[in-house]
């Protein structure tokens, strides 16, 4: 019988037992100073927390996943779906366990003051002994846990700390968020000391005229406070006023016990620099605990930005002005170490963010290292702080379940008190799809006691619809809302809050199709003011392809551009063996497990540019500032002028001085050739001196107009030359190794499988077409070809007309689809060409991948790239690597013989190593095989993309109608 009192108390499965022996959560950061107890500790994993432990200790890392970490506990995603089958708060009896152990050699110089264990994070339950005595427990997986040790080591002595840490719980119930399922201690541990007499928490205050307020509480460790203690401050050198009224208010009140101490410090800065996101300017504060003879007992430094919050109406106010939320969902995520971050790998998260357009995180699905709220007030980024609750498997009965009414309220209490400082904090969330109860009511009751200077919101507290008047959401924030439902909410005359979406934009895989028509409706209709994407990260594990575990630490270096290295890949729900799971749905961000930014991540930069070009009028342009604080001058631009068939030419750009919303016209810095055809003007803008995120030089966007539209090209047939068609009527060409043949499939995108499309078009059988020749004709000039394509739905006839033209052939597509074939993939070409080409240049949209439905952020000009560079390596291969609007192409070999190809009009291409049917039989990179010739596919009509993963798919306007597609194209080599 374990006579443990700790597991004797069984918290794992007392939803109503938060914690015990735990310190209060607060604002006073004791990170300076304090004894790291990082690093390697003894471990063992136990098969269920009743289990005793045994003398098998290996070692861990901590902060650290135990299921990174060589055990045979790996990691299991899933969405919704709980990983086992329980009730809550029932937890299923093999419930792994990792016991921690280390000793640790108290300082001398702690003698007299009190001594306190810090633990980050632990996943989910913590049990604290040391030297033996039980401590205390805590739940609550992503906000730290302190314990005060003053009575149990002795300074100078060495004592022995052993954290026990339960996977599955109650807690895990309330725990069920999209990602990895891990279990660990996951930030890192540290020892600090105070004087007895210390600041138990301070709250600052600072509003945008000046006034600034810093209410302080002071304890001492036995909880008398000793006479003539006071608190003094300073911000940036500025001494802080004592609060005499608010003294003698408190000594007038007879509520105020002997242990209770509190101070408040007040001053008006003048000419004070507001906090946004576009200027994180910060103040730094100084508070000092001082005893009766002026020593100083204790310490706290912050930094402080002065700014309010405010909604009137239905508007979001930030200092009094109406802004934009261009956000993103982000987790702690690494591709090696799971949750554990460092301030680095944290700070390059943000600074991505920053230089791709971003201003506002959501901290999904509860609160986040506390380096992101440090980083996040530096860099200027608005948060929405989400507490630790989403009961998604079992929500409806969590909500009112009064055993979990102590969690909900703890969580976002404790999420409230350690973040309410930071000015990058705008908005609290009382966590995510947990249907909507009393639980939620209670918490919102709390956080609006505590602190009525932000907002709050919750999703699922819209049960009656986004204007009902739920106590628990000021904001509307629904979830994958469509854009036009939105709108027509907005002009209803019913609403009453600010509709900013918690989710929209579904990043899996090749996704965020209509961002821009998203955000055109937004900018134009007033009450939609922005939301945010789902996600910042695909989360894929890196995994050892051998023996198909996670590569850990030493995976260190094993990727790059989004690719795994040979022999690794990234992994996705599945891949560990774990069931049940939920496959490539952690892989929806708009990064690579490794940072590198997807192509969406371009569409949002230009999308959300500081600066546009509006319109080409009278010989010149309209420049705009498109912020809402910011003037132009931390920018500076080039224009570039790019012609179809002629050079790009370049020249400086001097840009106007413009307030936030202003816009001028300038004239032209060129002249138009006469020649050229068609003409676009992009104004290349970068950062004129080192930014915090970005240094000097670094491009933010590429605004562009078109100043001429294209001209016709009327190829020159060759009297009396033939082109060779084989017997069953395909084009024979010495650089071709598979003739051009009608396609209308794709390899399925995440949107395609997840939306059904997918399982329409292969019923309809558009991924196994089998062709007939119905007819060749033959004549002194152009040869034609007429051939059936059948499917299920019926067949599809396809015409062909070859014509021999100066320096090529001209190729004539029509393609007839039948009504039932209502939704297609693609209406075009593909053919296959010999190996050598190895370079594609292109005039069209680019660098990177584009698609009908997301162009915006490529703009139009030469560009070009190797073959093995074009294809994006989404972590299940799907359709990728297109280039929309593209007027002509040439596939260059490295003998500098080539293949051109002139479009009739902008169309959509794609140049690959991979057939259609490659990418839809392989699950993951590793599985594909390059062929050695290039895979071209020209395209008359493309599907958009959509977000139909887990969203709205694409609009009607970006679908492919059935009836008569018509495309041409002319082919000539070098």
């Amino acid at each position: 019988m374990n006579r443990d009192p700790l597991i004797a108390l069984r918290p794992w499965e007392a939803p109503e037992v938060t914690s015990w022996g735990r310190l209060p959560m607060c604002a006073v950061d004791r990170r300076s100073g304090a004894l790291s107890l990082d690093g390697e500790w003894r471990f063992q994993l136990l098969p269920s927390p009743d289990s005793p432990v045994t003398d098998a200790w290996g070692t861990q890392t901590v902060p650290g996943a135990w299921t990174l970490q060589d055990t045979d506990d790996l990691p299991q995603y899933t969405n919704v779906r709980m990983p086992f089958d329980a009730f809550p708060p029932a937890v299923p009896a093999a419930d792994p366990t990792g016991v921690y152990e280390r000793t640790v050699d108290v300082p001398d110089a702690w003698a007299g003051r009190r001594i306190v264990l810090q633990v980050g994070a632990a996943e989910s339950v913590l049990l604290v002994h040391v030297d033996g005595r039980p401590v205390g427990v805590s739940k609550d997986s992503h906000l730290a846990a302190e314990f005060d040790l003053s009575g149990v080591v002795r300074p100078g002595e060495r004592a022995t700390v052993r954290l026990t840490v339960v996977k599955w719980s109650d807690a895990s119930h309330i725990e069920d968020q999209d990602q990895w399922w891990h279990g660990g201690s996951t930030r890192s541990v540290l020892l600090y000391a105070t004087d007895p007499l210390h600041l138990a928490d301070v709250t600052v205050r600072a509003r945008p005229d000046g006034g600034l307020r810093v209410d302080c509480q002071v304890r001492t460790a036995d909880g008398a406070l000793p006479a003539g203690w006071y608190v003094t401050g300073k911000l940036d050198g500025r001494l802080l006023a004592q609060d005499a009224e608010f003294d003698r208010l408190n000594a007038e009140d007879d509520r105020v016990s002997d242990f209770l101490g509190e101070a408040r410090l007040t001053a008006t800065v003048p000419d004070v620099r507001p906090w946004t996101a576009e200027t994180p300017e910060l103040y730094d504060l100084t508070v000092r605990l001082h005893r009766a003879d002026g020593s100083v007992a204790d310490t706290s430094r912050h930094r402080v930005g002065f700014r309010e919050v405010e909604i009137r109406g239905r508007d979001l106010l930030l200092n009094g002005e109406r802004i934009y939320i261009r956000g993103v969902n982000r987790h702690d995520f690494h591709p090696l170490t799971g949750r554990t971050v460092t301030y680095e790998e944290t700070r390059a998260d943000l600074v991505t963010l920053k230089r791709f357009g971003f201003n506002a995180i959501r901290t999904s699905h509860y609160p986040n290292d506390p380096a992101l709220y440090d980083l996040a007030d530096e860099l200027g980024l608005y948060v929405v702080d989400e507490a630790d609750i989403e009961s998604h498997d079992h929500a409806h009965e969590i909500a009112d379940d009064p055993r979990y009414l102590n969690a909900f309220v703890d969580r976002v209490a404790r999420m409230v008190l350690r973040d309410k400082n930071h000015p990058s904090v705008v908005i609290w969330s009382l966590g995510n799809e947990s249907d909507y109860g009393a639980n939620h009511d209670a918490a919102a009751g709390w956080l609006r006691r505590h602190d009525p200077t932000r907002p709050l919101q919750y999703e699922g507290a819209a049960k009656r619809g986004w204007a009902d008047p739920a106590v628990a959401s000021d904001i509307a924030c629904p979830m994958y809302a469509p854009i036009e439902d939105c709108v027509a909410h907005a002009l209803s005359g019913e609403q009453t809050k600010p509709l900013i979406q918690c989710e929209y934009g579904h990043a899996m895989g090749n996704s965020n199709g209509t961002l821009a028509d998203h955000w055109a409706a937004i900018e134009s209709t007033p009450g939609l003011q922005g939301g945010f994407i789902w996600e910042f990260w695909d989360h894929g594990i890196l995994q050892r392809v051998s023996d198909g575990r996670p590569a850990g630490r030493a995976g260190a270096g094993l990727y790059d551009n989004g690719v795994a290295a040979p022999g690794h890949r990234w992994a996705y729900g599945g891949d560990f063996g774990d069931l049940p799971n939920d496959g490539a749905f952690c892989a929806d961000g708009v990064v690579f497990p490794d940072r590198t930014p997807k192509p969406a991540m371009y569409e949002h930069r230009e999308i959300a540019a500081p600066l546009r070009l509006e319109c080409f009028r009278h010989e010149g342009v309209v420049i705009r500032n498109h912020q809402h604080f910011r003037g132009l001058d931390w920018l500076r631009a080039e224009w570039e002028l790019s012609l179809a068939d002629g050079p790009t030419l370049t020249a400086p750009a001097e840009l106007p001085s413009l307030a936030p919303g202003e816009s001028t016209a300038v004239r032209l810095p060129f002249r138009l050739p006469r020649k050229g055809g068609e003409a676009w003007l992009t104004l290349r803008v970068r950062t004129a001196d080192d930014e915090p995120w970005a240094p000097r030089g670094t491009e933010v966007c590429v605004p562009q107009v078109r100043l001429r539209g294209p001209s016709a090209e009327s190829p020159v047939p060759v009297p009396g030359r033939s082109v060779e068609i084989d017997e069953v009527g395909l084009l024979v060409h010495p650089l071709l190794a598979a003739a051009p043949t009608l396609t209308l499939w794709r390899a399925p995108t995440d949107n395609d499988e997840l939306g059904g499309t997918a399982g329409r078009w292969q019923a309809w059988g558009l991924d196994r077409l089998v062709r007939t020749v119905v007819e060749v004709r033959r004549g002194d000039g152009p040869v034609t070809v007429v051939s059936a394509y059948a499917c299920e739905a019926g067949a599809v006839r396809h015409e062909q007309v070859f014509t021999a033209v100066e320096g090529g052939i001209r190729v004539q597509e029509t393609a007839e689809l039948p009504p039932e074939l209502l939704d297609v993939a693609r209406v075009g070409s593909v053919f296959e060409t010999v190996p050598g080409p190895d370079l594609l240049e292109w005039y069209g949209r680019g660098p990177w991948e584009s698609y009908p439905d997301r162009a915006a952020g490529a703009p139009v000009g030469h560009h070009s790239a190797p073959v093995d560079e074009l294809f994006t390596p989404y972590l299940r291969p799907q359709e990728s690597g297109g280039r929309h609007g593209v007027r002509h192409f040439t596939l260059w070999a490295p003998d500098a013989t080539g293949l051109s190809v002139r479009l009739d009009e902008p169309r959509q291409i794609s140049v690959t190593r991979h057939r259609a049917e490659d990418l839809t039989a392989a699950g993951h990179h590793d599985e594909l095989v390059a062929r050695p010739g290039c895979v071209v596919h020209i395209d008359a009509a493309h599907r958009g993309l959509g977000t139909a993963s887990c969203g709205p798919d694409t609009s009607a306007s970006y679908l492919i109608p059935p009836g008569v597609h018509h495309w041409s194209w002319t082919l000539r080599t070098h």
